[in-house]
């Protein structure tokens, strides 16, 4: 079984999702479309996940509309996708949602609340007590039809939400290492946001529990992709 990933800045790759895929013997591969790499169709692999990037879903860049225009093909196909920060907005956008500006821009280790919709959900049951974990974004996303919000935090209403049984999108990053989260501070990309924080990010401010609440959440997963595939 394959697993087809989208990168959109070579420092922003699977991180701990890679372990649960490889724990569950699911293949994985990168498809870097932002490299110039051909866009396969939905037919070619068994799930599909959307990682994060400094760009926007609105900024009409090639990439980023083969890639939505993946995600309704996909979607349409019943196949497991799974959003991660812009890829969570990428598939809002694709299911007819609007994705515009956050009143305020979410940098660093905030908590995030989890919904009723949990409590039946095959990647967040037994989520209770809020969480504290990673978030880097500007932007955020109105629910898609027929999406059930999933967490929010204080500062951004739709932090993750499921449409249908397939289909995920996740506004945190809880795919991070703290050597992630250290070289994401380094890259020119992000300069401008670092520039804007208060105080310097820890990368290790709760970076154990995260990890265990990773190999739970993408763990379910790679499960949710074994039983369709």
């Amino acid at each position: 079984m394959l697993v087809l990933v989208f990168r959109h800045v070579p420092f922003e790759d699977l991180g701990l999702i890679a372990r649960s895929l490889e724990n569950a013997g699911l293949e994985y591969r990168y498809a870097d479309l932002y490299r110039g790499a051909a866009a396969p169709s939905a037919a070619q692999a068994d799930a599909f996940i959307f990682m994060g990037g400094p760009q926007s879903a609105n900024d009409g860049l090639d990439f980023i509309e083969r890639e939505i225009e993946l995600i309704r093909s996909a979607a349409e196909a019943g196949k497991p996708v799974l959003g991660v920060c812009l890829g969570s907005q990428m598939i809002a956008k694709a299911l007819g949602a609007r994705v515009y500006r956050n009143p305020v821009k979410e940098i660093g280790w905030y908590p995030v609340s989890w919904t009723a919709a949990c409590a039946g959900d095959a990647l967040f049951h037994g989520f209770h007590e809020p969480e504290l974990l990673f978030h880097w974004h500007g932007e955020t996303f109105d629910l898609p039809p027929g999406g059930e919000l999933l967490a929010s935090s204080e500062a951004c209403r739709n932090q993750a939400f499921r449409v249908g049984s397939n289909i995920y999108g996740l506004q945190f990053h809880l795919e991070v290492t703290p050597e992630m989260i250290a070289g994401w501070c380094q890259e020119d990309a992000n300069s401008a946001d670092v520039r804007e924080l208060t105080e310097p990010l820890d990368p290790y401010a709760n970076a154990a529990r995260l990890a265990g609440l990773s190999d739970r959440v993408f763990g379910r997963w790679a499960g949710l992709v074994t039983r369709r595939s």
